[in-house]
């Protein structure tokens, strides 16, 4: 073969192999193998009977029905009673316990720092990650999202609106938040701000898969809203809280609109959107009179024909809503999963939907829903599971805690109901069924030795870590055994009460402390009292408590084996200390003593390494 044919040989077996390429490369455009978007939308406080696909018959929810229809629904589907718990949960995959978090303050809603959330195995996977709203797992490091996976944050501190740690004087309207660590005033009622948010930030994700956690603090109290939504609700007898219920029309309304704005830019088909909240209902229905506010039986409302409210152990308190929509998976047709299903759940569903990798150290207390999406429940027969929420700084076995099996629920280890012939709970069967009692007890006992040993670890508030350096504690995560002040009210009028603050130094050396009465926000002097925060025309935002000046005459620090004091000038925003401190674990308490020689803690305390 002579060297030109060779040469048009070579040139046409290139030409053939360019078109392969660019013929599969087509081919890959028209079919593209991508990853889902992942959105969960976490409401507040919303229980199972807060929806009108639920059977309400008053709430206005046209979007979430919508939405209902569409997915796959679990409809025996179980939270911790309380919201901090339930967020860990569903962070990790674990059982809250396991993860450190026990309560919604007193230095319980912190997670530890060695918990793994899904944010973090999502951004390992390529997905960049963000939440907006609520976190209240610890707003300091090492508990912040930006410390557990998330890129973009934009969050109010604490549990909610007008608690110890969220701004000065927020009002659920104009508000300000923490926008990447920072300090940032928004425009707009605040569910509408994490919405929107949310919006501009998806429209920025052309090139990542994203997983977005949208996680309201509505509607939890203060129930703050316009007028506009809560009006509709306000003459109806049935309704106990139409605030409450406007809060949630005014989440519906934004579900909606973010629907909407999915299908407007083409995301919605593959984006894996999960509607549910974080414990029983709040303020959706009301207790006959004498009853227990949180365990009783329910007169007005609608609470889906159970009993008890948020932080109640029976079903009302944590049995709550829960839809998933995925069209281009297969989950985008009305569907009910009535086994028996948990929030640490959803951690592990969401590996095997979006096909994540994950190292083989990284094990769940909860199990992939896929199976039962696709008619297998073999593995879900038998399940057991215990949801609970202590009101106490350290877990104590059963304390308000139910155990779930089937049909059957042992509450505290000595009330056992039968849901099939009993629904709300009214009738003990313990003694009708002493065996079966015995036996979850046992259940109960082999769980709480394998679980407990966790219970070593405890969290610390990170000092002098350049991540975080100053850093500001609030009295909101006191360890305390008594009342802990956990909103600005209690700031207020002055809440008699002190704590300890688990603190770990991360580098020795020179430390300032600054006790302070008031936020440092307000510039209020120790020895001010605190102008009235006025209601708020055409909402139903009321004004704030009047404020307490108290007479503050010394003050203490106590830390390391260190006990200091100094006289205290009230014209002064606070009281500085400077001292040497050594590496390691430690308990920080300071004190204020006033006129009446009473002592109480300093609400807030800003660290500094010099």
């Amino acid at each position: 073969m002579s060297y030109f044919n060779r040469i048009k040989k070579t040139v046409y077996f290139i030409a053939v192999f360019i078109f392969a390429l660019q013929i599969e490369s087509c081919s890959s455009k028209e079919n593209p193998v991508e990853k889902p978007n992942v959105i969960l939308i976490m409401v507040d406080d919303q229980g199972y009977g807060d929806i009108a696909a639920h059977g309400n018959e008053w709430i206005k929810t046209p979007n979430m029905d919508k939405l209902y229809n569409e997915s796959t629904r679990l409809t025996n589907y179980h939270v911790s009673p309380t919201c901090a718990p339930t967020r860990a949960a569903i962070m990790t995959g674990h059982h809250n316990y396991r993860t450190g978090v026990f309560f919604t303050i007193k230095g319980r809603s912190l997670i530890l720092e060695r918990e793994k959330t899904m944010a973090e195995v999502f951004k390992e996977n390529g997905y960049n990650t963000a939440m907006f709203g609520k976190w209240h797992l610890g707003d300091n490091y090492p508990f912040r999202p930006q410390d557990k996976g998330f890129d973009e944050v934009l969050m109010n501190n604490g549990g909610g609106v007008g608690q110890t740690m969220d701004y000065w004087n927020n009002d659920y309207f104009d508000d300000t938040y923490v926008h990447n660590g920072k300090l940032e005033k928004f425009e707009g009622y605040c569910t509408d701000v994490w919405f929107q948010n949310a919006k501009k930030y998806i429209s920025k994700q052309e090139k990542k898969p994203f997983f977005c956690y949208l996680s309201t603090n509505a509607a939890h109290s203060p129930y703050w809203v316009a007028d506009k939504y809560s009006a509709p609700y306000k003459d109806n007898k049935n309704i106990p809280n139409a605030a409450f219920y406007g809060m949630i029309t005014n989440v519906d309304e934004n579900i909606g609109n973010l629907v909407e704005y999915l299908k407007s830019i083409d995301l919605m088909d593959n984006t894996i959107l999960i509607v549910t909240s974080d414990n029983g209902s709040a303020a959706g229905n009301k207790m006959g009179k004498g009853q227990n506010r949180l365990d009783g039986f329910i007169e007005k409302g609608n609470n889906a024909g159970m009993r008890g409210v948020k932080a109640s152990m029976y079903e009302g308190g944590h049995r709550v809503p829960f839809f998933i929509h995925w069209k281009d998976g297969g989950i985008n047709v009305g569907k009910d999963i009535n086994e028996l299903t948990a929030h640490y759940d959803v951690f592990p569903t969401l590996i095997d939907l979006c096909k994540l990798n994950v190292k083989k150290d990284l094990k769940f207390d909860g199990s992939s829903l896929v199976p039962l999406m696709k008619g297998d429940n073999t593995k879900f027969e038998d399940r057991v599971v215990y949801v609970n929420t202590q009101f106490s700084t350290d877990p104590v076995p059963w304390k308000r805690t139910a155990l779930m099996h089937k049909n059957w629920r042992l509450v505290e280890g000595t009330e056992l109901y039968n849901l099939d012939t009993d629904p709300e709970q009214r009738t003990n069967v313990a003694s009708q069924y002493p065996e079966k009692v015995e036996k979850y007890k046992a259940s109960y006992d082999k769980w709480w030795a394998e679980i407990s040993p966790t219970f070593e670890e405890k969290p610390y508030f990170i000092i002098g870590n350049e991540a975080e350096n100053p850093t500001t504690l609030f009295c909101h995560d006191w360890h305390s055994e008594t009342f802990t002040p956990w909103k600005q009210d209690h700031i207020r009028t002055g809440q008699i009460n002190n704590g300890f603050w688990r603190v770990k130094v991360a580098e020795a050396g020179t430390y300032k402390l600054k006790l302070r009465r008031w936020p440092e926000e307000s510039q209020l002097a120790l020895g001010a009292k605190a102008p009235v925060r006025p209601s708020l025309e055409g909402t139903s935002v009321t004004k704030s408590k009047k404020g307490k000046a108290l007479v503050i005459k010394n003050s203490r620090i106590k830390i390391q084996g260190l006990e200091i004091s100094k006289k205290v000038d009230l014209t002064k925003e606070y009281v500085e200390y400077t001292i040497e401190l050594e590496k390691g674990e430690t308990h920080l308490e300071t004190w204020f003593t006033l006129e009446d020689e009473i002592e109480i803690g300093a609400y807030y305390v800003k660290i500094e390494k010099v």
